[in-house]
């Protein structure tokens, strides 16, 4: 399966990177199957790269998926936005855009009820995301190309 990484630099060697603020699926390495989405990661500040991978499922590595955004996607973002690690070697799913991610963090500090951000969260676009969690995860990685991609 083709992914795609948008960023700032070419990234032909994935880390784990820890940062000071929690993602959707904690801390990883995040691409996508939507290649558009990549573009969009890569232009946030301006000119960047989509670094683009093959990927070859490990059947012996603890993955995550859900299919579309459901209660159980809402708790575990809210998880891990707060703070709260996982055992999963891949998690995959739908990502909580910009948007998205006020509608969370309204539902985290209690100002919006799960009904209240159900009614609001919903994409102007398909989104795509996979976080690869461990060393094992990033093993399933192989760096294809990379190509510059302006705003």
């Amino acid at each position: 399966m083709k992914l795609y990484h948008g960023s700032t630099e070419i990234v032909e060697k994935p880390e784990i990177r820890i940062s000071r603020f929690n993602k959707d699926f904690y801390f990883g390495f995040y691409c996508t199957s939507i290649e558009q989405q990549a573009v969009r990661w890569a232009t946030r500040f301006g000119s960047g790269y989509i670094n683009v991978y093959e990927y070859v499922e490990d059947a012996n590595l603890k993955i995550l998926r859900f299919e579309k955004m459901t209660d159980e996607w809402l708790d575990f973002i809210v998880a891990c936005r707060s703070g709260k690690a996982h055992d999963y070697d891949i998690v995959e799913g739908p990502m909580a855009d910009d948007t998205i991610f006020n509608y969370v963090q309204s539902f985290i500090d209690g100002q919006i009820t799960r009904e209240a951000f159900w009614g609001l969260a919903k994409f102007k676009y398909p989104t795509h995301q996979i976080c690869f969690n461990t060393e094992k995860a990033l093993a399933t990685l192989t760096y294809n190309s990379a190509k510059e991609v302006h705003e």
